[in-house]
């Protein structure tokens, strides 16, 4: 055989190889493709196991697990008002295995201290909101105040009110001092060191009024030894149906609450956070956890990566400026 007719067959079958060789790197690549997850998630908690943040963690982790295929373990990392959870979130590998359920208390935290070793607003990748919580205007049944107007007018007078919080900087005292803003009113802060102290004495008439979490106010209220004037989200609760808004008792917009979500360090692979994002709102969509954050007073919030880093940018900057105009300094 001649050379000269080796030479169109030989091209032929580099053309053919180098054809095969390029169809098969996509499918090389998706063989060596690392899927998630492969192991146990750890999702960390910023406050103490029993409170309301861990409670809607642990109710969330065991749904998630069961729908990712591997167990969501819930990690107490407790401390300087959930700082050192965060911190430890934020300096994890960014590789899906460590989640942070961040809470409002987080945007007031990034104005709150001057010197952090993490970024709250930048070192974190949102995955989507759990949850919101109202707070009630609580004051002890002594306080002749049954309603928002009388408080105020009491509040407006020389000698003042006094209100209760969980501590300096938390969202208890900031709703206080939002109000204490808006109504021009004069109420003196008393912090305590956690809201079961600060209840105790409210209820011993050692100080006169508390903005609270409602899940942790609320059996006060039912039992008669506190009397709720009004909630703070923009509708009232159905677990406290004639106890009206603040919104409606003369502040219109007023409308703060605490809330739950899942974020990951920054720079998660956005196929997790995807991923994360679908089935967090599956397990929300479910009627079993859905009741059973309601019983909590608690109002279930499925929704976007996006929407959640709307939420978080202004929530910072309207904390911020609480913050600011209060001179509030941290504990």
């Amino acid at each position: 055989m001649k050379i000269s007719s080796l030479a169109p067959r030989r091209r032929w079958l580099a053309a053919a190889l180098c054809s095969l060789g390029l169809a098969a790197v996509p499918f090389a690549r998706a063989q060596t493709a690392t899927p998630w997850p492969t192991k146990p998630i750890r999702l960390v908690v910023g406050y103490a196991a029993g409170g309301a943040t861990d409670v809607v963690a642990r109710l969330v982790a065991g749904k998630l697990g069961e729908r990712l295929g591997q167990p969501v373990m819930v990690d107490n990392r407790t401390g300087a008002n959930s700082n050192i959870g965060a911190e430890a979130v934020a300096h994890a590998p960014a590789d899906g295995y460590t989640l942070y359920v961040y809470t409002v208390a987080n945007t007031v935290n990034a104005s709150l201290y001057e010197k952090l070793g993490y970024d709250p607003l930048k070192d974190f990748e949102p995955i989507g909101l759990i949850a919101r919580v109202p707070n009630l205007l609580v004051v002890n049944p002594a306080l002749p105040a049954k309603n928002v107007a009388e408080f105020v007018k009491l509040a407006q007078a020389p000698a003042g009110l006094s209100f209760a919080s969980s501590g300096s900087g938390s969202t208890i005292h900031l709703s206080g001092e939002l109000f204490k803003i808006v109504a021009k009113a004069n109420l003196l802060h008393v912090p305590y060191r956690g809201s079961a102290p600060a209840l105790t004495d409210l209820m011993g008439g050692q100080v006169q009024a508390m903005f609270d979490n409602t899940p942790s106010v609320l059996p006060h209220v039912k039992a008669g030894k506190l009397r709720a004037l009004a909630i703070t989200s923009a509708q009232r609760s159905p677990l406290l149906p004639d106890v009206p808004t603040l919104a409606e008792s003369g502040f219109p917009g007023f409308d703060v609450q605490s809330w739950f979500s899942l974020a990951a360090p920054a720079g998660t692979p956005r196929a997790v956070i995807t991923r994360l994002n679908s089935e967090l709102n599956k397990v929300l969509a479910e009627p079993e956890i859905a009741q059973r954050l309601r019983d909590m007073a608690a109002t279930p919030e499925p929704g976007t990566p996006a929407q959640l880093q709307n939420l978080i940018t202004a929530e910072a900057k309207r904390w911020r400026d609480v913050i600011k105009q209060a001179g509030i300094k941290p504990d």
